[in-house]
């Protein structure tokens, strides 16, 4: 299966003097169609559209695009046919009579379909290039617009993607309430810095309220109790404990996915392209916990060293992506595995130095749930619902032994398994042979839908298509970066912003702030330089030291990790809050430092399209 691009806009405007349009130009409703005459999919769609011509009447504009079935010479062919023609009714009459004429494209429908149209089979070489180049800006349009299969719809410009049947196409061709709430909340999602933008959103609005009369209220809301009690026994949390750690073991679980996905299939698989963001990792971990440790008197505060060495990859990815074409592709990719390796640092720095008293015989119930995870891995358990619930019993254990909750999350990361590539020829054809059974059967008497044998088999097949770390990834991300990281940020950000805050606390905010705004890009580059020089990595080409060095500064946006890490490292009150007026302080000035420094080193590059235009 193609993976789908992330684009989900039209490329290219619709033109009524280029284009094959049927519909007043002044329609309120836009239909393009991206679609093949040799596509099975396409030819059953027609008659759809043409049931939603009827329906819509002059409310809707139809426009068909060409997107030939890949290595079909055929349906090429029939697409350079239509393109001869001279005016809108040749080119529709040839068209239905390709779409309709048969179930699977064949040459004696191009015969007739060129008869009907009163088209020669062949034709001068003006007219045949002039056809041939409308079927490839067609092509290059739909390239753009990140269509991967046909047919691929377009409603006022949005790629649909959808289900066909007749209740969801309508909802979505004329806006209805549900369908335009789905859609503005893909289309925020699908935004690169939407994550780091509300993770933003949060975080002011949680200042704001820490400096208002509202103040005392909404901290002490974050210490009501919740909980669960059976007789005698109870389990209670604070709400801030529940959020940090509970709710954040969530995002500890991603990061474990994503980890895992990196050194499996990804950018850390190899160890030569690994090499250098593993390097400046280490390098942006070393040198700002080193710089630290320097500035910092012996003492209370000589405990937070930990904190300077996090990145939130969430703001520094969505400052990369608002900057665009001036980071090369390689530079993100970079940052992104440095990333990775620097959350695996600080996975292991609150492990080991930011954990409380030690309980073995909750270790030891944390060790048995490990165990049973192991065994369920070994035994091919792919149903994802034991692992949650060994899980949920391993979280409780972790959080009563001492080691810090979230721990947990990454643990249960390491045993979700992944499953070897699904043979997708195998599973489309036994799943278009069970939808083509059941539909056979759909007007039978008391018979309201799909059989239950169906939706098993149906059921089976969607989870034999994805391995379970890879869903569990995909759902769970989401709700990590678009509910857990805000929240956490909302009960953690708020501090109040006064100078009495801030007095005797002047060593520890230098600290922090030299450590991430200092000593990150350092750390990066000079770690980078090393392993080029000791020949363990190489630079690639496409982007300069001095672009590296952005990289690095945008590193030393520490928030959501620094924030937990000085949760750990500093009960008390004052000594917390002057750090996060630091981490924040950091934050800033590092994203600005970072985002001028990108800016000077790269002019936009071009995009591949562009690139191929170029005259060599």
């Amino acid at each position: 299966m193609t993976e789908i691009m992330a684009n989900h806009w039209l490329d290219r405007p619709v033109d009524s003097e280029r284009d094959h349009t049927l519909g007043v130009a002044n329609a309120p409703i836009t239909l393009v169609e991206y679609g093949s005459y040799a596509c099975p999919y396409c030819r059953a769609a027609n008659a759809r559209i043409e049931q939603v011509r009827d329906d819509l009447g002059d409310r809707l504009r139809y426009v068909f695009r060409h997107r030939p079935i890949t290595g079909s010479e055929l349906a090429r062919r029939a697409a350079e046919l239509v393109e001869r023609t001279d005016n809108a009714e040749q080119f529709w009459t040839a068209h239905i009579t390709l779409m309709t004429r048969s179930e699977t494209l064949t040459e004696d429908d191009l015969i007739v379909a060129a008869r009907e149209a009163g088209l020669p089979l062949t034709t001068d070489s003006d007219v045949a290039e002039r056809a041939a180049a409308r079927v490839d800006a067609d092509i290059k349009s739909s390239r753009a617009s990140g269509v991967a299969i046909t047919p691929t719809f377009f409603i006022n410009s949005r790629r649909y993607d959808g289900p066909w049947d007749e209740a969801s196409f309508s909802d979505a061709i004329l806006g209805t309430l549900g369908h335009r709430v789905r859609a503005a909340a893909l289309d925020f999602a699908t935004w690169a810095p939407s994550a780091g933008v509300l993770l933003m959103v949060t975080t002011l609005l949680a200042i704001a309220l820490m400096n208002s009369p509202m103040a005392a209220g909404f901290e002490e809301f974050w210490k009501q109790y919740l909980g669960i009690s059976v007789g005698d026994a109870a389990f209670r949390l604070s709400l801030l404990h529940w959020i940090n750690d509970g709710l954040l073991t969530i995002f500890f679980l991603v990061v474990g996915l994503e980890i895992k996905r990196e050194f499996t299939v990804g950018h850390l698989a190899g160890l030569r392209p690994a090499a250098l963001p593993i390097a400046a990792a280490i390098g942006g971990m070393v040198v700002p916990a080193a710089l630290y440790i320097q500035l910092i008197p012996a003492g209370v505060w000589s405990h937070g060293w930990g904190i300077p060495m996090a990145t939130d990859t969430a703001f520094a990815i969505a400052l990369i992506a608002m900057l665009g074409r001036r980071v090369p592709v390689g530079l993100r990719i970079f940052l992104t595995a440095a990333a990775i390796v620097d959350d695996i640092g600080a996975i292991g720095v609150v492990a080991v130095f930011y954990s409380g008293e030690l309980h073995l015989g909750y270790l030891g119930g944390a060790a048995l749930c490990l165990v049973l995870l192991a065994s369920l891995n070994r035994g091919r358990v792919y149903n994802v619902t034991p692992y949650i619930l060994v899980g949920v019993m391993l979280w409780a254990c972790v959080h009563a032994s001492g080691l810090h909750a979230t721990l947990a999350g990454v643990l249960l990361a390491l045993f979700i398994p992944t499953r070897p590539p699904a043979n997708l020829d195998a599973l489309m054809i036994q799943a278009n042979t069970i939808v083509a059974a059941e539909a056979k059967r759909a007007g039978e008497v008391l018979r309201s839908g799909p059989s239950t044998p169906a939706l098993r088999a149906l059921d089976a097949i969607h989870d034999r298509i994805e391995s379970p770390a890879a869903r569990l990834l995909r759902h769970a991300g989401a709700r990590s970066s678009y509910l857990v990281l805000p929240l956490f940020a909302f009960a953690n950000a708020g501090v109040s912003i006064r100078t009495d805050v801030m007095a005797g606390h002047e060593p520890l905010m230098l600290a922090i702030i030299a450590g991430l705004l200092v000593g990150k890009p350092v750390g990066f580059i000079c770690f980078s330089a090393l392993a080029v020089w000791l020949r363990l990595a190489t630079k690639p080409e496409d982007y300069s030291w001095w672009q590296l060095a952005g990289a690095g500064a945008l590193a030393g946006i520490g928030f959501t990790m620094s924030l937990f890490i000085a949760g750990q490292a500093f009960p008390t009150a004052a000594d917390f809050a002057s750090a996060k007026i630091a981490v924040f302080a950091a934050s800033i000035l590092s994203a600005i430092l970072g985002c001028v420094i990108l800016w000077k080193a790269g002019a936009p590059a071009d995009s591949p399209a562009e690139a191929a235009a170029r005259p060599a």
